[in-house]
């Protein structure tokens, strides 16, 4: 039998028919189309592509466009200059200070930071009574607002009312302040331990993650061959948690390479430049210099090298996950 038409009846007809038939044209859209991996991966790729091109590629974009120009705080207007904001720049003898310092306080926050991070990754991950407090102070520094964090230190490291100086007078291991934020060396190695105490609590978390997915039975096979702490530690944990050491070391460099609050808050570059970075010292130049144009051509420095280290790092990264 034949319904109208030709067609067989409903009776007749398979069930996943007469759904699909009945099914709202709007219904069958939308679950193919949630169904198309492809469509999915964009459409939750998108918001975080929007932010990045937003604050990041947009901002970048016009940081190259000003540094060939005039633009001033006083005289927004665009005039091409070509690369004379360059050429200032490379004449100028405190850039090249900074450059310095910049390269320094990166090479020397990196080895502390890597290293701190995996002696307290290794102690957060001991079985301990307090275990979870301990946890939850050693991630204070990281959590509180970096200026807030900062002003501590400044207060800490005063000429005058330091309680550091206080206690080492009262031990004897000195005799009058140290003025710590008033001479040259003094105040780098002052910016650098504010730095490391700020990240090293982020690189353990990260080095923490590691040493967690070691294989256990690893680590009692190597117990039961008799080896010692030192040589598991050699021969077992950092080969297997290199790279994400290498991770840790990639996330920290890139915080202290573009980092201008510790400067910033505890010397403002001073005494006499001696602690200026890159970051500040774009900062000074374009924002309280009003020179926006030479501020833009000293932060694009901060690009190319950012970029070598990063490409460096994940190559040594897949180098490792390889072997």
């Amino acid at each position: 039998m034949t319904g109208p038409g030709g067609a067989p009846p409903a009776a007749t007809r398979p069930a996943g028919a007469v759904a699909e038939r009945e099914r709202p044209a709007p219904t069958r859209y939308r679950r193919r189309l949630t169904d198309r991996d492809g469509v999915l991966a964009w459409l939750f790729l998108a918001p975080a592509v929007v932010y990045i091109l937003a604050l990041v590629g947009v901002p970048f974009l016009l940081a190259v466009a000003f540094s060939f120009s005039d633009v001033t705080g006083g005289d927004p207007s665009f005039d091409w200059t070509g690369l004379q904001n360059f050429g200032r720049v490379f004449a100028d003898p405190v850039f090249w200070r900074a450059l310095r310092n910049t390269l320094v306080f990166t090479a020397l926050s990196m080895v502390f930071i890597v290293l701190f991070g995996k002696v307290l990754a290794n102690v957060l991950i001991a079985d301990f009574r307090g275990r979870w407090l301990v946890r939850f102070l050693v991630l204070l520094p990281w959590t509180t607002p970096v200026a807030l964090s900062t002003i501590t230190w400044l207060w800490m490291l005063d000429s005058v009312f330091s309680p550091i100086d206080w206690v080492l007078r009262q031990v004897g291991l000195i005799q009058a302040n140290m003025f710590y934020l008033g001479r040259p060396t003094l105040a780098m190695a002052s910016v650098i331990a504010v730095h490391v105490w700020r990240l090293v609590p982020l690189a353990a978390v990260i080095m923490m993650a590691g040493l967690l997915s070691i294989p256990k039975d690893v680590q009692e096979q190597a117990l039961v061959d008799g080896a010692g702490y030192w040589r598991r530690m050699v021969e077992i944990t950092i080969p297997l948690t290199a790279p994400v050491i290498a991770i840790s070391a990639l996330f920290g460099a890139i915080f202290t390479f573009t980092d201008m609050t510790v400067v910033y808050v505890l010397t403002r570059g001073g005494p006499t430049n001696e602690t200026q970075v890159l970051a500040s010292w774009a900062f000074f130049r374009g924002i309280e210099g009003g020179d926006i144009g030479q501020g833009a051509a000293i932060a694009l420095f901060l690009f190319p090298l950012l970029l070598a280290a990063a490409i460096a790092i994940l190559r040594a990264v897949r180098r490792m996950e390889v072997s």
